[in-house]
């Protein structure tokens, strides 16, 4: 790795642990200059602006990128595994992105006018839009009902998003109502029933 991309590393992981621990409005490009360990002139001459930033960060450490190599693995799996292979890798995601994933929301939230705002929702539309793909991919085959593809990216990914928030982030320790690989189980044969023909 040359010097260039090896700063541009480092800064990024330092993004990321800084957005992760203050958030994104939190953290300044100074205390992330300083944690990647340069000035933060150098900082400003990778990333001219912390949204650019923010946006290498998400690109990075997203599951976007894992999303489309996967649906390049699961071709050959039948659509029920395809489905189990998917949430498990994003529920995996999603467990070790917790408090990125937290702190994100919340400045969603709080702030809707924000550049984060729009970072945020274009990654999520990218997310569903890439999913889409192999749901119409499946259609075509005969494997699927006839429904809009991005719609069932949306309910795929709220399904598993729901289940992370309530067990993983609300932390229902005493209440839990089955183990991770049974409630995938449950919830893809659900999510199956629903959309196969």
């Amino acid at each position: 790795m040359d010097k260039v991309s090896s700063t541009n590393d480092n800064i990024i992981k330092a993004a990321l642990k800084l957005f992760s621990e203050k958030g994104y409005l939190g953290a300044t490009t100074r205390e992330i200059s300083r944690e990647a360990g340069v000035s933060e002139v150098t900082l400003f001459r990778h990333f001219p602006a912390k949204e650019k930033l923010l946006e290498e960060v998400i690109g990075k450490y997203s599951f976007l990128p894992a999303l489309k190599d996967l649906l390049s693995e699961i071709h050959d799996l039948s659509y029920r595994d395809a489905l189990t292979l998917i949430a498990q890798r994003l529920l995996d995601f999603l467990v070790m992105r917790k408090d990125w994933i937290r702190i994100m929301h919340a400045e969603v939230q709080r702030s809707p006018e924000s550049k984060l705002h729009g970072i945020f929702h274009g990654l999520m539309e990218e997310f569903f839009n890439t999913l889409a793909v192999y749901f119409r991919t499946m259609q075509e085959k005969g494997v699927l009902t006839d429904f809009d593809p991005t719609y069932g990216a949306r309910a795929f990914h709220g399904i598993f998003f729901c289940y992370f928030n309530m067990e993983d982030v609300l932390r229902r320790d005493r209440y839990r109502i089955a183990d991770r690989n049974k409630a995938i189980s449950e919830f893809v044969t659900i999510f199956v029933k629903g959309t196969e023909r």
